[in-house]
């Protein structure tokens, strides 16, 4: 109960001492939230694919995150199959790495 009052003010701080991972994933989260709603899209574009005209292996991971956002399961899988790997492994990275911040 006692952390469940304090998240907010652990999650400020948290943001604070590791502010430019938390720029990035506000940016991502964002961008990613405004396309899936509006379809205006503000994110970066691939700098292995402009540079050498060729996908890599993470192209279209912003584009599968957003049709996640749309609840559309098949896009999603079909824009890069990566993402139901990248989110989970992603997400349990940034939860282990608050929790261990919560209780150092």
């Amino acid at each position: 109960m006692l952390l469940l009052k304090t998240l907010p003010f652990k999650l400020l701080s948290y943001c604070k001492e590791n502010w430019i991972p938390s720029l990035v994933v506000f940016y991502l989260l964002i961008s990613s939230i405004l396309q899936a709603i509006t379809s205006i899209d503000i994110g970066i574009p691939c700098l292995w694919k402009t540079l050498f005209e060729t996908s890599c292996p993470s192209c279209g991971l912003t584009t599968s995150f957003v049709c996640l956002l749309r609840a559309d399961w098949l896009a999603a899988w079909q824009t890069n199959k990566l993402i139901y790997v990248v989110l989970p492994a992603a997400s349990f990275y940034l939860l282990q790495d608050f929790w261990r911040f919560c209780t150092k």
